[in-house]
């Protein structure tokens, strides 16, 4: 199994990038292909040397910022880290693709290279949150801002395999995220799903609240990207937030320093299960290939995490499981459905 990787994209790249991987290839046991500059990559490998035959480099001169136009950055630069690794993953020379890049050229990047799976009309991101029942899936954070229903029925189908197949769930719950439980809750978007998802067939336990999702009452939770987007950086703010008050209230006086200090073992615990890093990154789900995209500010444990996340999705017989499969035209069809429904 080779997995390509991104050794440019993310805010700590090269280096986490390439500590990853090398710790991520000798626990996962797979082979690992870093996409950059050779001298760069290289020059990061030395550290670990001897490295093994389960790192190699492919070189790739050019290098998307964050700050670029998603699509325009990737028609222009050809040899980026981002547009061969894409490449190598279209070709069959790579398994899986991750990178902590530029997210919007990513999503870019794999449309233009890859192209969408048959009978899907828009990639879905997602990402596993974890809950006090277990991980869940939260989709779609930010591929797509604006949505109709239909897409956000082919996003629930997308999350129900991916949960089936990566995480053995048999009949995953899926929930649609609203402003409450009734069945006319919800903005137009909403209710109109709603209808949708209930004559899908799947396992919809009906809409659910921003303050039931962290409790697990769903496997698969559905919503639109803006949405989305805005819960998940939400969550990352609190996690964040309450480590910065735990510091803070550490540092008034050896009282409370100590205090804290007894209850360091239960509190890392917490930290360690809210941790987005255990997970590694966001599958795109949708694409003809396995991509995840990482955090920004991914760290080497994130990509190690990515890369058994990767290994996962691959052993799953790969492409064709892991996006909804070819969406069933019967079941998903929308055509007699009227923007105006109840």
């Amino acid at each position: 199994m080779r997995i390509a990787l991104d050794a440019m994209g993310g805010d700590h790249a090269p280096g986490e990038a390439v500590k990853g991987a090398v710790e991520g290839a000798r626990e996962n046991g797979v082979e690992v292909v870093l996409v950059g500059p050779t001298a760069v990559v290289r020059a990061e490998l030395d550290k670990y040397a001897p490295i093994g035959p389960h790192l190699t480099v492919v070189e790739a001169p050019e290098m998307v910022r964050m700050d670029e136009a998603p699509a325009m950055a990737v028609r222009q630069k050809k040899n980026s880290s981002l547009a061969v690794g894409m490449k190598l993953l279209k070709t069959g020379e790579a398994s899986a693709f991750i990178s902590a890049g530029n997210s919007g050229a990513v999503m870019a990047a794999a449309l233009l290279i890859l192209g969408l799976q048959e009978g899907v009309e828009r990639p879905a991101l997602a990402t596993v949150f974890p809950t006090s029942g277990g991980p869940a899936l939260f989709l779609d954070v930010g591929a797509n801002t604006d949505c109709k229903p239909p897409f956000l029925l082919q996003f629930a189908r997308m999350g129900n395999t991916y949960m089936q197949k990566v995480f053995s769930i048999a009949s995953p719950r899926i929930g649609l995220v609203s402003n409450g439980e009734e069945e006319t809750k919800g903005n137009q978007l909403v209710r109109e799903t709603h209808v949708l998802l209930k004559a899908s067939g799947l396992n919809f336990v009906g809409n659910v609240e921003g303050k039931d999702l962290a409790r697990g009452v769903a496997d698969v939770v559905v919503t639109d990207g803006f949405t989305g987007n805005v819960m998940i950086k939400v969550t990352e703010g609190v996690h964040e937030m309450l480590r910065a008050v735990l510091e803070q209230e550490a540092a008034r006086g050896p009282h409370m320093a100590l205090a804290i200090s007894l209850f360091r073992p239960l509190l890392q615990t917490v930290a360690k299960r809210l941790d987005y890093t255990q997970y590694g990154g966001a599958p795109l789900l949708g694409v003809k290939g396995n991509v995840i995209i990482g955090h920004g500010r991914s760290d080497a444990r994130a990509f190690k995490s990515a890369l058994r996340m990767a290994k996962r999705m691959v052993e799953q017989e790969g492409k064709a499981s892991l996006m909804a499969p070819v969406l069933d035209r019967e079941a998903t069809d929308t055509s007699g459905f009227t923007a105006h429904s109840p």
